[in-house]
């Protein structure tokens, strides 16, 4: 889908993030309208599991373009890309913890910039170096980002989920 927005629309990456933002608005803007609220806690009917799904898929979309754009429109490379989208999501962890912004917000904005990070950095591990990655295998790079990942689990307190409407633990 990010592929049919940048290359086959011939809007490049910028003209294909902007499409694929303005989805990811009109998605969660037609849910909120619909239901009063875009939490992810009140997804327990088809209806707002299809605006759910919706606005997965098209962040999702939108965060590889992001991610391609930073790294080849934006002139950033994919080290400096993940730099990037590492730097926005520590600035939204700061929001969520100093701020009173709507958690809700927060939510959405760190699920979208999660992927372009992701995208980024996974290509910095394993594209060759004279295409600014490290060219690692992509085992080792899956393994490295692997071991991050369950070093990130053991390091930070994990809490139980609730159900809508309780109180949190």
């Amino acid at each position: 889908m990010a592929d049919f927005a940048t290359r086959s629309l011939g809007v490049g990456y910028t003209g294909g993030s902007l499409i694929l933002l303005v989805c990811v608005m009109a998605v969660l803007a037609a849910w909120y309208w619909s239901q009063g609220s875009i939490s992810v806690s009140t997804v327990t009917t088809p209806k707002v599991e299809a605006f759910y799904w919706a606005a997965i898929t098209f962040s999702q979309t939108l965060g590889t373009a992001l991610g391609d754009w930073a790294a080849d429109t934006g002139g950033l490379g994919y080290e400096g890309g993940a730099l990037l989208f590492g730097t926005a999501l520590a600035v939204i962890a700061g929001l969520y913890f100093w701020t009173s912004i709507s958690r809700v917000t927060l939510f959405w904005a760190a699920f979208i910039l999660t992927r372009p990070l992701g995208a980024t950095l996974g290509d910095f591990l394993d594209k060759p170096l004279d295409h600014g990655g490290l060219a690692w295998s992509r085992p080792v790079a899956s393994l490295v980002i692997a071991a991050a990942m369950v070093l990130c689990i053991l390091v930070f307190p994990q809490r139980p989920g609730g159900l809508p409407g309780e109180a949190p633990q």
